[in-house]
């Protein structure tokens, strides 16, 4: 299996996402609120692209990733479909 495979980009991204959520629980747990915690995340996103793209760019790339993650967190009726 080569790196660019789909497999390890989503084993990439998992562990991403745990670093991110261990992040979270971190910053919970030093008594940061919500608030500062989401926006010290979006601030990390702005960062991580700020010298190559407009920050209206940036914006329109978390707006499309939460197109794509609202479907995942919005409530499923009993027979698993959505609300």
């Amino acid at each position: 299996m080569s790196d660019t495979t789909p497999d390890k980009h989503f084993l990439n991204y998992k562990q991403a996402e745990k670093k991110a959520l261990e992040i979270v629980a971190a910053m919970k747990g030093a008594g940061t609120t919500k608030v500062d915690i989401e926006l010290a995340l979006l601030v990390a996103v702005f960062e991580l692209h700020k010298d190559t793209v407009p920050a209206a760019t940036i914006a329109a790339v978390i707006q499309g990733h939460l197109k794509q993650l609202v479907p995942h967190y919005a409530p499923k009726t009993p027979g698993g479909k959505q609300a």
